[in-house]
Parts: structure tokens; sequence; C-alpha cells
């Protein structure tokens, strides 16, 4: 009787899907994957409705709350875990001597969970922990799965649980900031946040950075390598410990006073969340947890990924996708985040991991390379994130381009309400690296900085910590190379420097101007940050001087970082001021020849000349008939430019057809273009 009114309700919804406006529907090149589509569709419903409780995905997801130590209705203490492969299990401590006794044993209560309940005594905040666990032919110590504070010992460099029981726990001062339809993002990492060669703590960068970004008018900010990780120079995508926050930052109450003063500067903060894998090992993380292989990961090679030498989630275990989900769930509701950046998507949604593949056509969204295990899980986990607070996001680090992932579920798509648009920082190493100024294409450029799907926002950047990391080179590097080291002076007279300073303005503004829906930049690179970012490691003698950041260097008058940090305030005051991303950029000109590329959005017009040395008087070109004013130029004085223009000068349209840019406007606005310069003028009347 139930499996009839299943399929019942299952065709009820799917006519009532049919109805509504479907991502096939307005692209006629997904309409031979429409099957596809709506069964992708129907399995993450199906499996949503699974996994509800009265109807709702976050009541039925709550792991954290049921596994791991807690306080039981009489104020002692409870511990349970999930180990089916265990025979026995210990809590071993410094409330024991570290023993194994049967005063400490674990007893199973059914489905693989195990449970110990002690009084109020025997624990205290402060106590260090483990468990050990034993299991047919051996057994080891093992961090708690559902962990919520692990700490590590400076002599051993092990890591021990850790119970966190403050006598005053954090009270929130501030209401959450609301929805970012158009969020312009800082991302950052504490640790290396500080001038001082050292791990930077959350006080640090409450005090230090949160100003300074709060002054560049960014409203959200994006932290990385949040949970805890052994290896410190994995920039926190190796996770050991899921649910702890990493302590060599400080403890959860500092973090929450760090998340706290930036909401109430009005700052949203998202995490960086790892679910794509796991670190392999097996002392601190879950690799072997109760001497299986795959507790928690797919079985075999499917489950172990061959670039990064880690674990790979099954994300059609159950236990799995509790695990996940509740883990969302957790740093929403303990931290008061409002979204995550979920890292790696491209490797969790294929088999081979996005490894060596030219993602080229559509097929390959659908065939059965994908993972569908790991779509229905990333869907599952947009719903819950909007399910806990309607006003929180969503971003994907995806490089494959699958459509329908930044979609909304209601139309075919996987949730999310963003995804990075990673082939623009990719295009702007290309042509820096490759191409001489004189050979960069306006139309590859406009292409490539515009080229978005319709139905899907998508978040644009020059530089993030990628193009960062030692081995690579930032924008400003590229430009510059050992010129930065001598020549980043006001009294140096390089053209190098010259024409670094004028294009990491230049590329910073059309990256911006042209993006979708909001726009990234990564912690330093706003003021030019010299050189890479180079975590301490055996190779180079275990050294904090290349993972840090050297504010100081935007500090005086005599060196040139601090006009790009200016510069980069004016951007973002604008692209603020005059709500740019709430409607599409217009080309009006894409001249090859001259290297000038021009174009309208909301009452902005943005004109480049990246030509590296021919400036351009009387530039014609189709308009808007209008009042214009200049709101911005990359060469003013106080951008560290050459002054070439009148600082807020005023143009009048006049009345001819021009031979340059966009027939459609009768009227035509005639500007001086000086060389590598970019200004924008905002219609007025």
């Amino acid at each position: 009787m139930s499996d009839g009114l299943d399929r019942t309700h299952s065709c009820a919804v799917m006519e009532d899907r049919r109805k509504k406006t479907m991502i096939y529907d307005g692209d006629p090149w997904l309409l031979p994957y429409r099957d596809a589509i709506d069964a992708r569709h129907q399995r993450i419903l199906e499996e949503k409705e699974r996994l509800s409780s009265a109807g709702s995905l976050a009541r039925g997801v709550n792991n954290h709350l049921y596994y791991g130590l807690h306080h039981d209705a009489d104020g002692g203490w409870v511990f349970r875990e999930w180990a089916p492969n265990a025979t026995k299990i210990y809590i071993i401590g410094d409330f024991n001597n570290w023993k194994r006794t049967e005063a400490y044993a674990l007893h199973p209560v059914g489905n693989g969970n195990w449970e110990i309940t002690l009084p109020a005594m025997f624990l205290s905040h402060g106590t260090l922990y483990k468990l050990y666990i034993e299991w047919p032919g051996g057994g080891a110590e093992r961090l708690p799965a559902y962990v919520t504070r692990a700490v590590q010992d400076p002599e051993t460099k092990s890591f021990c649980a850790e119970v966190w029981d403050p006598p005053k726990p954090y009270r929130w001062k501030h209401r959450r900031p609301g929805k970012r339809p158009h969020p312009l993002i800082y991302e950052c990492h504490i640790g290396m946040s500080s001038e001082k060669e050292k791990v930077a703590t959350f006080d640090e960068f409450r005090k230090d950075v949160l100003p300074h970004i709060k002054d560049l008018g960014y409203d959200t900010i994006q932290i990385m390598a949040l949970q805890e990780h052994p290896y410190y120079g994995s920039f926190g995508y190796q996770v050991s410990n899921f649910f702890a926050l990493s302590s060599r930052f400080g403890t959860p109450e500092e973090f929450k006073r760090l998340v706290d003063e930036a909401h109430g500067m009005g700052i949203a903060v998202v995490m960086d969340i790892v679910h794509s894998h796991s670190v392999d090992n097996e002392a601190e993380g879950l690799g072997k947890f109760d001497g299986r292989e795959d507790l928690y990961f797919y079985k075999g090679p499917q489950g172990r990924h061959p670039a990064w030498g880690s674990r790979c989630f099954d994300y059609g275990k159950d236990e799995t996708k509790y695990f996940l989900l509740s883990n969302c769930k957790f740093w929403m509701e303990e931290y008061h985040l409002d979204g995550f950046r979920f890292d790696g998507v491209t490797s969790m949604l294929y088999w081979n991991h996005g490894l060596g593949v030219d993602f080229v056509g559509y097929d390959i969204y659908f065939n059965s390379g994908v993972d569908e295990n790991a779509v229905t899980y990333l869907a599952l986990a947009n719903m819950l994130v909007r399910e806990i607070n309607p006003d929180a996001f969503t971003i994907a680090e995806d490089v494959s381009g699958m459509a329908g992932l930044a979609a909304p579920f209601e139309a075919g798509g996987v949730g999310f309400d963003f995804r990075m648009s990673m082939g623009v920082a990719d295009s702007w190493i290309k042509w820096i690296k490759e191409l001489p100024d004189e050979k960069w294409s306006m139309g590859e450029m406009w292409w490539q900085l515009t080229n978005k799907r319709a139905d899907e926002k998508t978040i644009s950047y020059a530089e993030c910590h990628d193009q960062a990391m030692v081995g690579d080179k930032t924008i400003i590097f590229r430009l510059m190379d050992k010129e930065m080291y001598t020549s980043m002076n006001m009294e140096s007279k390089s053209p190098v420097v010259d024409r670094g300073i004028a294009l990491h303005k230049m590329i910073r503004l059309v990256t911006m101007a042209t993006a979708g829906d909001g726009y990234l930049t990564f912690m330093g690179n706003e003021f030019g940050h010299p050189e890479w970012i180079d975590f301490p490691r055996e190779g180079n003698g275990w050294s904090y001087k290349y993972a840090r950041r050297q504010w100081s260097l935007m500090e005086p008058d005599y060196l040139r970082y601090r006009y790009l940090n200016d510069f980069d305030r004016e951007m973002i005051s604008l692209c603020r001021k005059e709500s740019l991303f709430s409607a599409r950029p217009e080309l009006l000109v894409q001249d090859e020849e001259k290297k000038i590329l021009i174009f309208k959005r909301i009452n902005c017009i943005f004109a480049l000349n990246f030509n590296p040395s021919s400036s351009f008087s009387d530039y014609a070109f189709a308009a808007p008939a209008g009042k214009y004013s200049l709101i911005l130029d990359t060469d003013e004085k106080e951008f560290d430019g050459f002054a070439r223009l009148g600082h807020g000068e005023t143009h009048f349209t006049v009345h001819t057809k021009s031979k340059n840019g966009n027939q459609t406007f009768d009227d035509s606005l005639i500007l001086y273009l000086p060389s590598r310069c970019a200004l924008v003028l905002k219609k007025t009347d």
C-alpha cells in the first residue's frame, strides 16, 4: 500500500515540476539530456524525503548531537561512537593515566554504535583524551570521528582530543548580516595573516585585519583552513577532524568573537569547507578508523585520490551523508557562519576527479563518469544550508562547468548560489605569461570575462590563493618579477614597474566590472603583496618567512604598494555605490587594432586602453546620449598614475554616428584614452 502511495506522490511531484521552468527549457543544448536531468532531480528529491524528519531535512540531520562527547541529563557525560568493525573500545586520557581498563570501556548499543556514561567529576574542561579501538587482528589509538576540539603536542606533534566545556560560554552580540546577492569577498587565511614569522591567531586577525577589510569595503570574508588539519602546509585542505576548529589559531570562543565582530561590521563570514576528501592519516583522522578501509570511504581504488594521496568519501553511504550533512549544520549553528565555499567540487562530481580531462561538450556532465552519489549529496547540502538560514549562501569551486550546478534545485539544478568563475584567473595567467601586451586580444578578453551561463550566478576573480602559492606567481610578481625587489619606491623610474602598476589596476577593474554576480580577492593581493606563499616545510627549513603578509609595505607614502591598496578601495566603493552587479555588462567597443575595450554597465561606461605605447585623443564611439562624469581613473596621481586626465571632468555626447562600437546608438562620446589606462564614466543626465 505504501509503495503505491509513494509512486502516486512521485508522479504528482514530477507533474508539478514540469509546469515550472527547467534548465533545459532555456538551453537547447541541454534538451537531449532532459531525461537525465529529470532522473537526477527525482533521485535527489527522493533522498531528501528519506532523510528528512517531519518534512525537514534539518530536523533529520543531527549526528553531531548524538555522537561524540556531551553532557547527559544528570550533568554527567555520555560519549558515543560509530565503529561497526570494532570488537572493543576504550576511552583513555589524563583521568586514567592513558590506561585501557574495563571501567572506561564503551559498550555496544546496536547498529555499530558504542556508548559510555561517566560521572561529571571524571572529565572537565581541558581534559585530554583519545579512544583505543580494537578490531579483528589489531587495534590502535584514534581521535573520535565527531571530536570538536583537537590539540597538538608541541613536542611529539601528535594530536589529542580535548574536553571543551568553558565555564562561561560565548554570548553572541550581533545579528547575522543578511543576504549577499552580490558578495564582495575577501579570501583569507588566519595563520598567515600576521606580519611576524609565526602562526597568527583569531584575536590578532580580528584586531589587525578585520578593520582593514572593512575599510576596503568588502562585505564577506571567506576563511580558509578552519577545520583541523595535521599538516599546516596543506593550506587546510588535508582535513583530519571535520568538526574541530583548528586549535593552532586559538579557541572556539575567540573565533566566535571574530565572527560576531565581523557581523557587527556588516561583514558576512563564509567558511572554506572541505568535503571533497579526507586526509589519509590514521592516528589523527578517519583512515582505518575501526580497522576497515571503507568505513566512510569508497572501497578499493575509488576510495583513494590518486593526486592528493587522500581518502574519497562514499557519498552513497547513509552514515557518510549523515556525517557530512551534520558537519554543515554544526558549523552554521555553533559558529553562526553565513555559508560555505565547497572546495574540490570537481573532484567530487566525477569518478576520475576531473584529472587530465578536457570538459568539452555537455555529455560529460550526464554520462556514467559522474558520481551521482556526490551530486545528490551536494544538492542535499545546499538544501540544508538554506533550511537552517535562508540568508546563507553557498559557492562551488568547480572547473568542469557542469550545467545546472549553480541553478536552483527546483529548476533541475544542484542548488549552489554561486560558482567560481575559475577560467578568468587562468586566462590572465595565460595572457601575461605567453603573450606580449600588443598581442592581447580584446575579443578573447571580453569572451573569457563574460562567458557565463545566464541561469547561474558566478563570482569572478583575477587571482585567489591558488595563484599565490609557491611554484606559481601572483599577477604583480608575473608583471614585475625581480624589479619588485629594487624598484617599488616612488623615486624609481622603472618601466617594468610602471607597466606592472598600470596593468595590476586595469586587470582588477575589468575583472570586477565584468563579473557576473560577485567578486573575490585574496588577502594582500589588493596591494600587490610581493612574492609567493610558501608554508613551513622541510624543503625551506620550516621557515615562516613566506607564510605571512607584510602589511607594513602599504603604510609609507614612499612605497608604491599603498596606492594599489587605495585604488582597490575606490574600485570596491564604486561597485557598491553603483550596484554594478544588478545588470549584465554590454559591449560597446572591441578594437583589436588599438587594443581598446569599452563596455556599459548600469549607468557607467568603462573604457580601457590596453595599448602599451599609444594614447588616443578624440576617440569616438557610439554611446547612449547624455552627460557623463569621470568617477574613477586608474591614471590618477593618488593611485600612482601619471595624471593624464582631468580629475572629475565632464563629457557630453554629440549627436553623430561613430564608426566605432555599437551602432544602435545615434550619439557618440569622444574621449582621450591614455595608454595603459582605464576610466569609468557615470551618466548623470
